[in-house]
């Protein structure tokens, strides 16, 4: 791929805003954004810390059902990469206030017609 098509202003803009928004929804824990967010499709994966989401059902169910308190977070070394018009993946770590762990989220974003959506997820915490 021609450098030109990497990080398009624009488009870069669009899933910064885009990453941005999930990541207050998720530790405001809103759970219509996190859903709208994420592709509405069986073939949508998460996984995540402690489990492995396959499909938007499963994902819906974990959300629904997960905590909602102590979701608050500070991202650091975020990197996201924009290739052409329609395809993003978005790095960053996380820590959490009294923990020693450095929680690790990567996404990856596609444009649909309905806009930006997370296609795939892995969340990991290490030591």
């Amino acid at each position: 791929m021609k450098s030109e098509y990497i990080d398009r202003p624009a488009i870069l803009a669009e899933v910064t805003a885009a990453f941005y928004r999930y990541e207050q929804a998720l530790t405001g824990n809103d759970i219509e954004v996190l859903d709208e967010l994420f592709w509405h499709d069986d073939r949508t994966v998460r996984l995540g810390a402690g489990e492995n989401l396959y499909g938007i059902e499963a994902i819906r169910d974990y959300r629904a059902s997960r905590p909602a308190t102590g979701l608050e977070r500070t991202l650091r070394n975020t990197v996201i990469t924009t290739f052409g018009e329609d395809y993003a993946v978005c790095s960053t770590e996380f820590t959490r206030e009294g923990s020693d762990k450095i929680g690790r989220q990567q996404q990856t974003w596609v444009k649909l017609p309905c806009g930006w959506r997370i296609v795939a997820a892995q969340v990991s915490v290490m030591s």
